[in-house]
């Protein structure tokens, strides 16, 4: 009976060490996604310009 409780421990402890990796690495990787897309996210804001031509075709 104790080495169950023992082999469960053990699979228990291996779980939470798998459940904190994966949620350090989620973390880590939405910071990542939000720091490296700048340049993608970045939006002109030449609209506000007195002399503003309108690129789009109606």
């Amino acid at each position: 009976m104790k080495k169950a409780l023992k082999v469960i421990g053990i699979i228990v402890g291996i779980a939470g060490v798998i459940a904190a990796v994966y949620a350090l690495v989620k973390k880590y990787m939405e910071k990542q996604q939000q720091i490296g897309n700048t340049e993608e996210n970045y939006v002109s804001c030449s609209c506000c310009d007195e002399d503003f031509v309108s690129e789009t075709v109606a």
